[in-house]
């Protein structure tokens, strides 16, 4: 009986330092998963704010090229404007002389138009 109590004994002894062994290994382990995780963390945060610092700057090359094609457009479309401006009052000048010149042939013609629109209208209301 001796014998087995002292088995006993040991056995209870080799199982106590196998918890502790195994606490300490589970305490070292969790330290260096947690060594790991803040050196994980450091890394992912500078590359997040290497990431954001490139997006940053490639937002700003696409904004003043962006900028650039507005700007571009702006000055062609008041080009255009203008010429069309131009275009449109020459042709009002040479309407507006070309009917001084021949007062009753302008009636005339503008009599002609208005009859076969309204002869063109009329004739759809059928």
């Amino acid at each position: 009986m001796a014998t087995t109590k002292a088995a006993r004994t040991a056995v209870k002894n080799d199982i106590n330092t196998l918890k502790d062994d195994l606490k300490t290994l589970g305490a070292e382990e969790k330290a260096a998963l947690r060594e790991k995780a803040t050196a994980a963390e450091t890394r992912l945060r500078a590359k997040a704010a290497e990431t954001e610092a490139r997006l940053r700057e490639q937002s700003e090359v696409l904004r003043e090229r962006a900028r650039g094609y507005y700007d571009t457009a702006r000055v062609r479309g008041r080009e255009y404007y203008d010429e069309a401006s131009e275009r449109i009052d020459e042709a009002q000048r040479y309407l507006t002389e070309r009917v001084q010149e021949r007062p009753m042939q302008s009636t005339a013609i503008a009599l002609g138009v208005g009859v076969v629109l309204g002869l063109l209208l009329a004739g759809r209301r059928r």
